[in-house]
């Protein structure tokens, strides 16, 4: 099973944009990708779910988690890194069962220039101690507000390239 991991929880989201056009473009190539917005965990999640508790509406997510093989995250850049909803998310995971020798991609957005350079490597970290196994190619999408179309979809011939070369290499690992 392939889960997109939209790893915010800021509503109207660029990053679930992107993780929609990753779904859609996985689906073309005949891959059913889910896709898990952060906005979709409980409000309370610090409070009810860390610590090995487990809340009845933390649950399906878990066992979203559980089941999924491999993993697509599309990360924004908060202050130079990841965001905390996606480390506190992480934490409330059951381990080692939700990550270990999993696979995983991932893609960084920001609104600078410089795409989540950092963030991305920072969350590798994360992964390497989680014994998820990240694919060696990580794409960094910068000025994400301008690269989107009309429809939601990238338009600018070097996203559509690597994007298309991530997929790819995605669905081959």
């Amino acid at each position: 099973m392939v889960t997109i991991i939209s790893a915010t929880n800021r509503p109207g989201s660029s990053t679930l944009k992107v993780a929609k056009y990753y779904q859609k473009q996985l689906k073309e190539k005949g891959i059913d990708a889910g896709l898990l917005s952060l906005a979709q965990l409980p409000a309370n999640l610090i409070e009810s779910d860390l610590y090995g508790k487990r809340s009845a509406e933390f649950e399906p997510i878990q066992q979203i988690i559980t089941q999924t093989t491999k993993f697509l995250f599309i990360i924004p850049e908060y202050n130079g890194s990841f965001p905390g909803v996606l480390k506190v998310f992480i934490d409330a995971c059951s381990f080692p069962e939700s990550f270990y020798e999993k696979k995983a991609a991932l893609t960084g957005i920001s609104s600078g220039k410089y795409g989540n350079i950092r963030g991305i490597d920072h969350f590798t970290g994360v992964c390497h101690y989680l014994h998820l196994n990240v694919m060696s190619l990580k794409l960094h999408i910068a000025s994400i507000n301008k690269e989107f179309n009309e429809e939601g979809d990238f338009f600018k011939e070097d996203t559509l390239q690597f994007t298309n070369e991530q997929i790819d290499k995605f669905i081959a690992f």
